[in-house]
């Protein structure tokens, strides 16, 4: 099947960024001297695209090419929902094991069986030795480090607390990953889940679809589908009663198997509601309710 116009713009974008790996996170990642006259011969470092430091033309990196970048910045999908600051809240004492959520997650991210954004993982209480269930997605921290660390704002941080990639920038470095502490972040190492099905779908940076192999992939918080003022995909495919989604500055939640709306501050008072390794201090928006232990 012939190629697209828009995955050979989107391709020629990667190929641009993985090349040269944009001069201003080159300079904050070697150090190197001040490139601003762009004089012939001057030499700035740059990242190339086997994550090495080399030596470029200042002159060949083009103001032109850097002011049109600014504008893709502005694209939809790296602008939050105006007056919204979204939030999940866990409840593991309702989590059975029943896994819809990821299965729901898997299919509307063209995700293959291994890949999770969002995994169940069995855990062991420390005194009691009792077993408890704890789904585990992107915390979409209000500090991320993710985000700090992507030498192209492949990853970045929205108004409305969602954390989001944008695989038509990541050059698939893995600096994130590495940065990540709660191993929210998975690399498409091989050709996604029906890859020829997708091939000719434009994408979409909220959905995260089309994937696209040698890029990093993530819980989204369902950026679609909370655009459209409906729940994470995760959230209304739990039969459990498992997950809370909503707006912190409406402080209000939805149980995504009741429909039952309440006060977060509530909620999280009530409950003895945590966060996930606060001592960091990446301030994550995903909460949990403790698990009942017998």
């Amino acid at each position: 099947m012939a190629e697209t116009n828009g995955n050979r713009a989107r391709d020629s974008r990667r190929n641009f960024l993985r090349n040269l790996s944009v001069a201003g996170s080159s300079l904050l990642l070697a150090g190197c001297s001040d490139s601003s006259s762009g004089q012939s011969g001057e030499k700035i470092k740059v990242l190339n695209q086997n994550q090495e430091l080399v030596e470029v033309n200042a002159s060949d990196i083009s103001p032109a090419s850097l002011q049109a970048d600014k504008e893709y910045l502005k694209k939809k999908g790296r602008t939050g929902v105006p007056g919204r600051k979204f939030v999940m809240v866990v409840n593991l004492a309702k989590c059975k094991n029943a896994r819809q959520c990821m299965k729901a997650c898997q299919g509307a991210h063209q995700l293959r069986p291994e890949q999770h954004h969002i995994n169940v993982l069995e855990m062991e209480d420390e005194k009691t030795k009792a077993t408890y269930y704890m789904p585990k997605p992107c915390q979409h921290c209000d500090n991320p480090n993710c985000v700090t660390v992507c030498p192209v704002d492949a990853t970045f941080k929205r108004s409305d607390g969602i954390v989001l990639i944008d695989n038509e920038r990541c050059i698939g470095c893995r600096f994130c990953i590495a940065a990540c502490p709660y191993s929210a972040r998975t690399f498409n190492w091989i050709e996604p889940r029906d890859a020829e099905k997708y091939k000719d779908i434009p994408y979409d940076m909220e959905l995260n679809v089309p994937q696209k192999k040698g890029t990093v992939t993530k819980c989204a918080f369902s950026a679609d589908r909370v655009r459209e003022g409906k729940l994470p995909y995760c959230v209304s495919a739990c039969p459990n009663g498992v997950y809370y989604f909503g707006d912190e500055n409406e402080d209000l939640v939805t149980n995504g198997t009741t429909r039952r709306t309440v006060r977060l501050s509530r909620l999280l008072q009530d409950n003895a509601a945590y966060t996930l390794m606060p001592e960091l201090g990446t301030k994550p928006r995903v909460y949990y309710l403790p698990p009942r232990l017998s």
